[in-house]
């Protein structure tokens, strides 16, 4: 089963996240790739990626002569996803696991920044075969 694990954040949490020493940020991000490295080793890596902020967001409604309709930009955005897991793994208490190791990945000074991670199961439709 594949889940998708996304990350949220806010502007005031990413700005604090950027007030965090070098060394707490490096902290930080050594314990999420060194999650990573697992999963890898361990087949149920699919693939992680961070998103650029919602200052960058467009949101597209349909077409207007043959083009795009674009809204936004959404600087103003209380809550937004910062970056997503893509995990295969057999049950879904082991992707609740992997998304709490996540979650608890350290802050300043060590301590779990606890932020929340959304878990939620992809569900792919095969192509009809005709």
């Amino acid at each position: 089963m594949r889940y998708i694990l996304m990350m949220t954040g806010t502007n005031a949490g990413v700005g604090a996240y950027w007030a965090w020493s070098e060394e707490d940020r490096q902290a930080h991000m050594a314990v999420l790739k060194n999650i990573n490295r697992e999963l890898s080793e361990s087949g149920e890596f699919v693939v992680t990626e961070g998103l650029a902020g919602p200052d960058q967001a467009k949101a597209v409604r349909g077409e207007r002569d043959g083009l795009p309709v674009t809204d936004g930009i959404f600087p103003e955005s209380k809550e937004f996803l910062l970056g997503y897991w893509i995990v295969d793994v057999k049950t879904p208490a082991r992707a609740y696991a992997i998304a709490g190791r996540i979650s608890a990945a350290p802050g300043p000074g060590g301590v779990p920044t606890n932020m929340p991670i959304e878990v939620r199961q992809i569900v792919s439709r095969q192509p009809e075969q005709g």
